[in-house]
Protein backbone atom coordinates (compact mmCIF):
# COMPACT_ATOMS: atom_id res chain seq x y z
CA UNK A 1 0.00 0.00 0.00
CA UNK A 2 0.96 3.31 -0.80
CA UNK A 3 2.25 5.88 2.26
CA UNK A 4 1.11 9.08 2.23
CA UNK A 5 3.06 10.81 4.89
CA UNK A 6 5.83 9.29 7.37
CA UNK A 7 5.81 6.17 9.43
CA UNK A 8 5.80 8.38 12.83
CA UNK A 9 7.66 9.84 15.57
CA UNK A 10 9.92 7.41 16.34
CA UNK A 11 13.73 8.42 16.13
CA UNK A 12 15.80 6.10 14.48
CA UNK A 13 18.69 4.85 16.55
CA UNK A 14 22.52 4.37 16.09
CA UNK A 15 21.50 2.12 13.51
CA UNK A 16 19.70 4.68 10.97
CA UNK A 17 20.96 8.27 12.31
CA UNK A 18 23.83 9.79 10.23
CA UNK A 19 23.89 7.14 7.21
CA UNK A 20 21.24 9.60 5.08
CA UNK A 21 18.09 11.18 4.82
CA UNK A 22 15.31 9.36 6.72
CA UNK A 23 12.07 9.21 4.78
CA UNK A 24 10.02 9.89 7.72
CA UNK A 25 11.64 12.93 8.70
CA UNK A 26 8.64 15.29 9.86
CA UNK A 27 10.57 18.65 8.37
CA UNK A 28 11.59 17.19 5.20
CA UNK A 29 8.57 18.59 3.34
CA UNK A 30 9.33 21.69 4.60
CA UNK A 31 13.12 22.28 3.63
CA UNK A 32 11.75 20.30 0.11
CA UNK A 33 9.71 24.20 -0.20
CA UNK A 34 12.77 25.74 0.00
CA UNK A 35 14.45 24.05 -2.16
CA UNK A 36 16.73 22.17 -0.02
CA UNK A 37 17.59 18.62 0.94
CA UNK A 38 19.28 17.08 4.22
CA UNK A 39 22.36 15.81 3.70
CA UNK A 40 24.05 12.88 6.15
CA UNK A 41 26.15 14.08 8.99
CA UNK A 42 29.89 12.10 8.43
CA UNK A 43 30.35 10.14 11.74
CA UNK A 44 33.92 10.92 14.10
CA UNK A 45 35.90 8.34 12.64
CA UNK A 46 34.89 8.75 9.18
CA UNK A 47 36.11 12.43 9.10
CA UNK A 48 39.66 11.45 10.16
CA UNK A 49 40.42 10.49 6.16
CA UNK A 50 37.72 12.63 4.27
CA UNK A 51 38.74 15.50 2.07
CA UNK A 52 37.69 18.86 3.62
CA UNK A 53 35.21 19.90 1.29
CA UNK A 54 33.22 16.91 2.15
CA UNK A 55 33.48 17.45 5.72
CA UNK A 56 32.01 21.20 4.73
CA UNK A 57 29.17 19.11 2.46
CA UNK A 58 28.19 17.00 5.30
CA UNK A 59 28.56 18.63 7.97
CA UNK A 60 29.76 18.00 11.61
CA UNK A 61 28.51 16.02 14.83
CA UNK A 62 26.27 17.82 17.00
CA UNK A 63 23.14 16.67 16.13
CA UNK A 64 22.73 19.24 13.08
CA UNK A 65 22.88 18.89 9.35
CA UNK A 66 23.40 21.31 6.69
CA UNK A 67 20.48 21.99 3.73
CA UNK A 68 22.20 21.94 0.52
CA UNK A 69 20.44 22.92 -3.09
CA UNK A 70 18.20 20.29 -4.28
CA UNK A 71 19.71 20.16 -7.34
CA UNK A 72 22.74 17.88 -5.63
CA UNK A 73 20.35 15.29 -5.34
CA UNK A 74 19.84 14.61 -9.05
CA UNK A 75 20.78 11.75 -10.35
CA UNK A 76 22.88 13.84 -13.43
CA UNK A 77 24.87 15.05 -10.47
CA UNK A 78 27.04 11.89 -10.12
CA UNK A 79 28.48 13.22 -13.74
CA UNK A 80 31.02 15.41 -12.08
CA UNK A 81 32.05 12.93 -9.63
CA UNK A 82 32.32 9.93 -11.58
CA UNK A 83 34.94 11.82 -13.75
CA UNK A 84 37.77 11.45 -11.37
CA UNK A 85 37.15 8.28 -10.45
CA UNK A 86 37.23 6.80 -13.99
CA UNK A 87 40.62 8.45 -14.85
CA UNK A 88 42.07 7.50 -11.63
CA UNK A 89 40.71 3.56 -11.86
CA UNK A 90 41.27 3.55 -15.69
CA UNK A 91 44.88 4.02 -14.67
CA UNK A 92 44.18 0.86 -11.78
CA UNK A 93 42.77 -0.76 -14.42
CA UNK A 94 45.57 -1.21 -17.06
CA UNK A 95 47.91 -1.69 -13.66
CA UNK A 96 45.51 -4.72 -12.97
CA UNK A 97 45.86 -5.92 -16.84
CA UNK A 98 49.56 -6.13 -16.66
CA UNK A 99 49.95 -7.73 -13.38
CA UNK A 100 50.06 -5.19 -10.81
CA UNK A 101 47.82 -6.73 -8.79
CA UNK A 102 47.81 -10.15 -8.01
CA UNK A 103 44.41 -12.26 -6.95
CA UNK A 104 44.80 -15.89 -5.72
CA UNK A 105 41.76 -18.41 -6.01
CA UNK A 106 41.81 -19.04 -1.93
CA UNK A 107 39.43 -17.85 0.80
CA UNK A 108 40.97 -14.25 1.99
CA UNK A 109 40.06 -13.23 5.63
CA UNK A 110 38.72 -9.55 6.02
CA UNK A 111 41.50 -6.57 6.70
CA UNK A 112 41.67 -2.98 7.53
CA UNK A 113 41.17 -0.73 4.64
CA UNK A 114 41.01 3.00 4.34
CA UNK A 115 37.38 3.07 2.52
CA UNK A 116 38.11 5.63 -0.77
CA UNK A 117 34.93 7.39 -2.22
CA UNK A 118 34.96 7.53 -5.88
CA UNK A 119 34.04 11.16 -5.26
CA UNK A 120 37.48 12.19 -3.82
CA UNK A 121 39.48 11.90 -6.96
CA UNK A 122 39.78 15.13 -9.45
CA UNK A 123 40.04 14.91 -12.36
CA UNK A 124 38.78 16.70 -16.35
CA UNK A 125 35.12 15.40 -17.67
CA UNK A 126 35.88 12.72 -20.28
CA UNK A 127 33.75 10.47 -22.80
CA UNK A 128 34.07 7.82 -20.29
CA UNK A 129 32.69 9.55 -17.46
CA UNK A 130 29.58 10.55 -19.53
CA UNK A 131 29.17 6.94 -20.36
CA UNK A 132 29.35 6.15 -16.61
CA UNK A 133 27.10 8.79 -15.76
CA UNK A 134 24.15 7.73 -18.37
CA UNK A 135 24.99 4.12 -16.79
CA UNK A 136 23.75 5.30 -13.76
CA UNK A 137 20.51 7.64 -14.73
CA UNK A 138 19.74 4.36 -16.68
CA UNK A 139 19.26 2.04 -13.58
CA UNK A 140 17.75 5.49 -11.60
CA UNK A 141 14.17 4.34 -12.06
CA UNK A 142 14.44 1.28 -11.01
CA UNK A 143 16.63 2.26 -7.69
CA UNK A 144 14.35 2.12 -4.13
CA UNK A 145 15.21 3.51 -0.62
CA UNK A 146 14.79 0.50 1.83
CA UNK A 147 13.75 1.57 5.65
CA UNK A 148 13.68 -1.39 7.64
CA UNK A 149 12.44 -1.25 11.34
CA UNK A 150 14.10 -4.01 13.66
CA UNK A 151 14.05 -4.86 17.06
CA UNK A 152 17.64 -3.59 17.78
CA UNK A 153 16.35 -0.05 15.61
CA UNK A 154 16.54 1.03 12.32
CA UNK A 155 18.37 0.54 9.11
CA UNK A 156 18.15 2.16 5.93
CA UNK A 157 20.09 0.60 2.53
CA UNK A 158 19.09 0.43 -0.91
CA UNK A 159 17.20 -1.70 -3.15
CA UNK A 160 15.92 -1.99 -6.94
CA UNK A 161 13.39 -3.27 -8.55
CA UNK A 162 14.14 -6.57 -10.60
CA UNK A 163 10.90 -7.48 -11.58
CA UNK A 164 7.93 -5.15 -13.20
CA UNK A 165 5.56 -6.27 -10.88
CA UNK A 166 7.18 -5.09 -7.59
CA UNK A 167 9.54 -7.35 -6.75
CA UNK A 168 13.14 -6.00 -4.87
CA UNK A 169 15.92 -7.38 -4.28
CA UNK A 170 17.99 -5.98 -1.34
CA UNK A 171 20.36 -7.04 1.38
CA UNK A 172 18.92 -10.17 3.43
CA UNK A 173 21.44 -8.36 6.69
CA UNK A 174 18.88 -4.92 6.44
CA UNK A 175 15.84 -6.85 5.75
CA UNK A 176 16.17 -10.04 7.91
CA UNK A 177 13.72 -9.82 10.88
CA UNK A 178 12.59 -6.80 10.42
CA UNK A 179 9.03 -5.71 11.70
CA UNK A 180 8.38 -3.38 9.21
CA UNK A 181 9.90 -2.31 5.90
CA UNK A 182 9.25 0.66 3.65
CA UNK A 183 10.53 1.18 0.40
CA UNK A 184 11.25 4.84 -1.32
CA UNK A 185 10.57 4.37 -5.01
CA UNK A 186 12.52 6.60 -7.74
CA UNK A 187 9.49 8.54 -8.11
CA UNK A 188 9.65 9.29 -4.22
CA UNK A 189 6.63 7.82 -3.69
CA UNK A 190 6.71 5.60 -0.18
CA UNK A 191 5.34 1.59 0.17
CA UNK A 192 4.78 -0.48 2.83
CA UNK A 193 6.96 -3.97 1.45
CA UNK A 194 6.00 -7.20 2.29
CA UNK A 195 8.91 -9.33 2.51
CA UNK A 196 9.04 -12.00 0.38
CA UNK A 197 12.18 -14.01 1.97
CA UNK A 198 15.91 -13.86 2.82
CA UNK A 199 18.63 -15.80 2.34
CA UNK A 200 21.35 -15.08 4.70
CA UNK A 201 23.87 -18.17 2.71
CA UNK A 202 23.93 -16.01 -0.14
CA UNK A 203 23.30 -12.33 1.71
CA UNK A 204 19.70 -11.63 -0.34
CA UNK A 205 16.91 -10.81 0.62
CA UNK A 206 12.92 -9.94 -1.83
CA UNK A 207 10.84 -7.46 -0.80
CA UNK A 208 7.05 -7.33 -3.07
CA UNK A 209 5.66 -3.68 -3.17
CA UNK A 210 1.77 -3.10 -4.66
CA UNK A 211 2.63 -1.42 -7.74
CA UNK A 212 2.57 -3.05 -11.24
CA UNK A 213 4.62 -2.02 -14.82
CA UNK A 214 7.80 -0.76 -12.61
CA UNK A 215 10.92 0.30 -14.18
CA UNK A 216 13.48 -2.77 -13.95
CA UNK A 217 16.89 -3.13 -13.95
CA UNK A 218 18.27 -5.03 -17.01
CA UNK A 219 19.31 -8.22 -15.42
CA UNK A 220 23.47 -9.40 -16.87
CA UNK A 221 25.18 -12.31 -15.95
CA UNK A 222 28.46 -12.46 -13.65
CA UNK A 223 29.78 -15.96 -15.51
CA UNK A 224 31.79 -13.45 -17.48
CA UNK A 225 33.11 -11.13 -15.03
CA UNK A 226 36.91 -10.60 -14.53
CA UNK A 227 39.45 -9.17 -12.03
CA UNK A 228 40.20 -5.61 -13.67
CA UNK A 229 37.69 -5.08 -15.25
CA UNK A 230 35.48 -1.33 -14.28
CA UNK A 231 32.54 -2.03 -12.03
CA UNK A 232 29.54 0.57 -10.79
CA UNK A 233 27.96 0.31 -7.81
CA UNK A 234 25.06 2.45 -7.22
CA UNK A 235 22.81 3.42 -4.04
CA UNK A 236 19.99 5.74 -2.77
CA UNK A 237 19.70 8.44 -2.85
CA UNK A 238 22.27 10.02 -4.87
CA UNK A 239 25.40 7.98 -4.56
CA UNK A 240 27.70 5.99 -7.30
CA UNK A 241 31.20 4.71 -7.46
CA UNK A 242 33.20 3.75 -10.76
CA UNK A 243 35.42 0.98 -9.09
CA UNK A 244 37.12 -2.38 -10.70
CA UNK A 245 36.48 -5.93 -9.76
CA UNK A 246 39.73 -7.22 -7.67
CA UNK A 247 38.76 -10.71 -7.26
CA UNK A 248 35.79 -13.42 -7.97
CA UNK A 249 34.97 -16.80 -5.97
CA UNK A 250 35.89 -14.57 -3.12
CA UNK A 251 34.93 -15.97 0.56
CA UNK A 252 34.15 -13.83 3.25
CA UNK A 253 34.03 -14.60 6.56
CA UNK A 254 32.04 -11.75 8.49
CA UNK A 255 30.79 -11.02 12.18
CA UNK A 256 27.15 -10.39 11.36
CA UNK A 257 26.65 -13.20 8.26
CA UNK A 258 26.98 -16.93 7.92
CA UNK A 259 30.27 -18.06 5.95
CA UNK A 260 29.43 -16.34 2.16
CA UNK A 261 31.31 -18.46 -0.86
CA UNK A 262 30.94 -17.03 -4.40
CA UNK A 263 31.33 -13.69 -3.93
CA UNK A 264 32.73 -10.69 -6.19
CA UNK A 265 35.02 -8.31 -4.39
CA UNK A 266 35.39 -4.66 -5.38
CA UNK A 267 38.07 -2.00 -4.88
CA UNK A 268 35.83 0.79 -3.23
CA UNK A 269 34.95 1.25 -0.21
CA UNK A 270 30.84 1.23 0.20
CA UNK A 271 28.70 4.14 1.57
CA UNK A 272 26.33 1.66 3.68
CA UNK A 273 23.69 3.13 2.31
CA UNK A 274 24.19 1.49 -0.91
CA UNK A 275 24.18 -2.59 0.51
CA UNK A 276 21.74 -4.11 -1.06
CA UNK A 277 21.84 -1.86 -4.70
CA UNK A 278 22.94 -2.83 -8.38
CA UNK A 279 26.45 -3.76 -9.46
CA UNK A 280 26.78 -2.85 -12.53
CA UNK A 281 29.09 -3.83 -15.74
CA UNK A 282 29.72 -0.69 -18.34
CA UNK A 283 26.58 -1.79 -20.26
CA UNK A 284 24.64 -1.05 -17.21
CA UNK A 285 23.37 -4.55 -16.93
CA UNK A 286 23.00 -6.08 -13.30
CA UNK A 287 26.62 -8.66 -12.42
CA UNK A 288 25.55 -8.54 -8.88
CA UNK A 289 23.82 -7.24 -5.25
CA UNK A 290 26.04 -5.23 -3.17
CA UNK A 291 26.82 -5.28 0.46
CA UNK A 292 29.23 -4.60 2.86
CA UNK A 293 31.45 -6.78 5.09
CA UNK A 294 34.03 -5.24 7.91
CA UNK A 295 34.17 -2.11 5.38
CA UNK A 296 34.88 -3.92 1.88
CA UNK A 297 32.54 -3.98 -0.63
CA UNK A 298 31.38 -6.94 -1.97
CA UNK A 299 28.52 -8.08 -4.33
CA UNK A 300 26.42 -11.55 -4.50
CA UNK A 301 26.76 -12.52 -8.40
CA UNK A 302 23.83 -11.84 -10.00
CA UNK A 303 22.62 -15.52 -11.30
CA UNK A 304 23.00 -16.45 -7.82
CA UNK A 305 20.79 -13.81 -6.78
CA UNK A 306 18.38 -14.31 -9.39
CA UNK A 307 17.72 -18.13 -8.64
CA UNK A 308 17.80 -17.60 -4.87
CA UNK A 309 14.97 -14.97 -5.74
CA UNK A 310 12.92 -17.15 -7.72
CA UNK A 311 12.72 -19.54 -5.44
CA UNK A 312 12.11 -17.78 -1.98
CA UNK A 313 9.13 -16.11 -4.38
CA UNK A 314 7.94 -19.49 -5.61
CA UNK A 315 8.46 -21.24 -1.71
CA UNK A 316 9.26 -18.64 0.67
CA UNK A 317 12.65 -20.15 1.92
CA UNK A 318 15.61 -21.60 0.21
CA UNK A 319 16.54 -25.65 0.63
CA UNK A 320 19.87 -26.45 0.62
CA UNK A 321 21.24 -30.03 1.42
CA UNK A 322 22.83 -31.04 4.65
CA UNK A 323 26.31 -32.97 4.48
CA UNK A 324 26.29 -32.35 8.72
CA UNK A 325 30.18 -31.71 8.44
CA UNK A 326 31.80 -28.69 10.30
CA UNK A 327 35.38 -27.75 9.12
CA UNK A 328 38.89 -25.53 8.53
CA UNK A 329 40.45 -25.09 5.44
CA UNK A 330 43.64 -27.84 5.17
CA UNK A 331 47.11 -25.40 6.15
CA UNK A 332 50.17 -25.34 3.85
CA UNK A 333 51.96 -27.54 6.71
CA UNK A 334 49.60 -30.47 6.90
CA UNK A 335 48.84 -30.30 2.84
CA UNK A 336 53.02 -31.08 2.27
CA UNK A 337 52.69 -33.61 4.93
CA UNK A 338 49.62 -35.28 3.34
CA UNK A 339 50.97 -34.66 -0.52
CA UNK A 340 47.85 -32.45 -1.52
CA UNK A 341 47.52 -29.22 -2.31
CA UNK A 342 44.46 -28.84 0.13
CA UNK A 343 41.29 -30.08 1.39
CA UNK A 344 38.21 -30.06 3.80
CA UNK A 345 39.75 -30.81 7.32
CA UNK A 346 36.52 -32.14 9.57
CA UNK A 347 36.61 -30.93 12.91
CA UNK A 348 33.09 -31.84 13.87
CA UNK A 349 29.98 -34.10 12.73
CA UNK A 350 26.69 -33.35 13.59
CA UNK A 351 24.55 -36.26 15.21
CA UNK A 352 22.49 -38.14 13.10
CA UNK A 353 23.85 -36.53 10.08
CA UNK A 354 24.41 -37.50 6.53
CA UNK A 355 27.79 -37.88 7.10
CA UNK A 356 27.97 -39.30 10.06
CA UNK A 357 25.62 -41.97 9.41
CA UNK A 358 28.25 -42.49 6.28
CA UNK A 359 31.05 -43.05 8.83
CA UNK A 360 33.00 -39.65 8.41
CA UNK A 361 35.15 -39.18 11.51
CA UNK A 362 36.77 -35.63 12.75
CA UNK A 363 40.10 -35.70 11.48
CA UNK A 364 39.23 -36.95 7.69
CA UNK A 365 39.84 -34.70 5.06
CA UNK A 366 37.72 -34.24 1.84
CA UNK A 367 39.26 -34.09 -1.07
CA UNK A 368 36.87 -34.80 -3.59
CA UNK A 369 32.93 -34.58 -3.94
CA UNK A 370 31.82 -37.09 -7.03
CA UNK A 371 34.19 -35.48 -9.99
CA UNK A 372 35.29 -32.16 -8.13
CA UNK A 373 38.45 -31.66 -6.63
CA UNK A 374 37.61 -29.97 -2.63
CA UNK A 375 40.50 -27.79 -1.64
CA UNK A 376 38.72 -25.49 1.24
CA UNK A 377 35.59 -25.78 3.28
CA UNK A 378 34.38 -22.95 0.90
CA UNK A 379 35.14 -25.40 -2.14
CA UNK A 380 32.92 -27.48 -0.34
CA UNK A 381 30.34 -25.77 0.55
CA UNK A 382 29.85 -24.30 -2.81
CA UNK A 383 29.88 -27.94 -4.38
CA UNK A 384 26.99 -28.83 -2.32
CA UNK A 385 25.31 -25.41 -2.77
CA UNK A 386 24.91 -27.54 -6.61
CA UNK A 387 23.18 -30.50 -5.21
CA UNK A 388 19.91 -31.40 -4.40
CA UNK A 389 18.61 -33.20 -1.15
CA UNK A 390 17.87 -36.69 -1.41
CA UNK A 391 20.89 -36.89 -4.16
CA UNK A 392 23.68 -39.75 -3.22
CA UNK A 393 27.38 -38.71 -3.58
CA UNK A 394 30.57 -40.24 -3.24
CA UNK A 395 33.34 -38.50 -0.67
CA UNK A 396 36.93 -39.36 -1.19
CA UNK A 397 38.89 -38.38 1.98
CA UNK A 398 41.89 -39.44 3.54
CA UNK A 399 41.84 -40.86 7.09
CA UNK A 400 45.57 -41.39 8.70
CA UNK A 401 46.95 -40.29 5.77
CA UNK A 402 45.26 -43.08 3.93
CA UNK A 403 42.88 -42.48 0.99
CA UNK A 404 39.17 -44.40 0.94
CA UNK A 405 35.69 -43.50 -0.28
CA UNK A 406 32.29 -43.25 1.44
CA UNK A 407 28.84 -43.50 -0.32
CA UNK A 408 26.74 -40.42 1.60
CA UNK A 409 22.70 -39.49 0.63
CA UNK A 410 22.71 -35.77 1.48
CA UNK A 411 19.25 -34.64 3.29
CA UNK A 412 17.47 -31.11 3.48
CA UNK A 413 19.44 -28.80 6.01
CA UNK A 414 17.35 -28.72 9.45
CA UNK A 415 15.91 -25.35 9.49
CA UNK A 416 18.34 -25.14 12.85
CA UNK A 417 21.67 -24.73 11.07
Amino acid sequence: MELDGGLGDEPDDEYGGGHGVDPTDDHADDRADDGLTSVPLLPPDDRLWRHPSEIAAHGLPGGRTFAVPRATAKPRQWGPFLAGATGALLVIGLVTAVGGFRTRAVPVRSVERVAVSAYEAVAPESKGTDAAAAVVDRVHPAMVQVRAERPEGVLNSSGFVFRQDGYILTSARVVGGARRVTVTLSDASKHLASIIGTDPDTAIGVLKVDREQLSSAPLGTATTVKPGQTAIAVGMPTWAAVTVVSGVGRVVRSKDSPLLVDMIEVLAGFDPLASGGPLLDERGAVIGVTDVHDGHGYATPIDIARKVADELIRTGEVVYPWLGVEGDDVDSEMAANLGIDGGALVTDVGDDSPAYLSGVHRGDVITDLEAVHITSMATLKLELRNRRPGEAVTLKLLRDGKPTSLNVTLVERPSRF
